[in-house]
């Protein structure tokens, strides 16, 4: 309870920073600078190289179904592309657009604009190429190289804030997969390790109160690099170590896959269990930050969309297994 509070705190800072055009609180402190950087350098060295500087190629249109295309966009950074993957199957964008086409039973129009080593701030362009596609619904992965190259978190989050504006503005949904846990990454030592996973979890706290007060909704990726990539490195980490394996992407891709699909009105929002449901928006996202798959949405009390702690949001733990025998 005590690390949630202290997420939510760091969250309502970072967001109040971004709406207000200021930095925030920085990403790294001046005492801690030198020996950080240290480590980081040690760790870069022990980390290996993906395969390639880019996913395989994985635009196209996925499911033998009858109608016209849905239109999905990827943007991001690394991990949107499947970057050291060499079969684009077991990229995360084709994992989503083949299961979005099975639920859907419509084919799914993918097109992946996400960059390889992009922060948040880099969004803009992708989201210009976008726009040009007339998306329906757009997966944003982001945030893990706001962390790795110290931008300001408010920083990040604006820039992420403006790209969903944008999209929504045009008509698409937006889902983003928040910041994952970069404290799993085996090559870091203490206390980067410690200190990375902290920044890492507020940073995506904050990008589920901006991405939400700007229409989209979040999806948690903060464990999806947890207990089972530091319980099996060697089996959900890819070559380098740093990026995942075939195994972590499925398993983002399909935390990632209920939210788009109800976000597109082909899943009904389920009935919240014990410990989901009404929230307010910086508790929701403190929450979010410490479990896997979870979503943040925006919602109502009756009729109005804030309360006396800000906006009231719904979280839930979306099942895909449930989806799927539902479907």
């Amino acid at each position: 309870m005590f690390w949630t509070a202290g997420v939510a705190r760091a969250a309502r800072k970072i967001a109040a920073a971004a709406a207000l055009g200021g930095g925030g609180l920085t990403a790294l402190g001046a005492t801690a600078y030198g020996l950080l950087i240290a480590e980081s350098l040690v760790a870069r060295k022990v980390i290996g190289r993906p395969h390639g500087l880019e996913g395989p190629p994985s635009d196209g249109v996925y499911g033998e179904f009858p109608g016209d295309p849905i239109r999905m966009v990827m943007l991001g950074d690394s991990t949107s592309v499947g970057l050291g993957m060499t079969d684009s199957a077991k990229t995360p964008g084709v994992l989503l657009a083949g299961g979005l086409a099975a639920i859907a039973e419509r084919p799914v129009r993918l097109s992946v604009l996400g960059r390889s080593g992009a922060p948040s701030a880099q969004l803009a362009s992708q989201v210009d190429k976008a726009l040009e596609l007339e998306p329906e619904i757009a997966v944003v992965f982001v945030g893990a190289n706001d962390i790795t190259t110290q931008t300001a978190p408010a920083t990040a989050v604006r820039h992420l804030v403006k790209a969903v504006r944008r999209l929504r503005a045009a008509g698409a949904e937006v889902v983003v997969g928040t910041c994952p846990d970069l404290g799993t990454v085996r090559p870091l030592a203490q206390p980067l390790r410690w200190v990375t996973r902290r920044w890492s979890r507020q940073l995506a706290a904050a990008q589920t109160v901006g991405v939400v007060e700007a229409g989209g909704r979040t999806v948690a990726f903060a464990d999806i690099l947890g207990p089972e990539f530091a319980t099996n490195p060697a089996e959900m980490f890819g070559p380098d170590r740093f990026h995942p394996s075939d195994r972590g992407y499925a398993q983002a891709a399909y935390a990632v896959l209920p939210s788009v699909c109800a976000a597109l009105g082909l899943w009904p929002e389920p009935r919240p269990a014990r410990g989901e449901g009404l929230q307010p928006i910086y508790l929701a996202a403190a929450t979010a930050a410490e479990e896997s798959g979870t979503e943040v949405t925006a919602t109502q009390v009756a009729g109005r969309a804030t309360g006396p702690h800000g906006r009231w949001v719904t979280l839930f733990r979306r099942r895909l297994g449930e989806l799927l025998n539902d479907a």
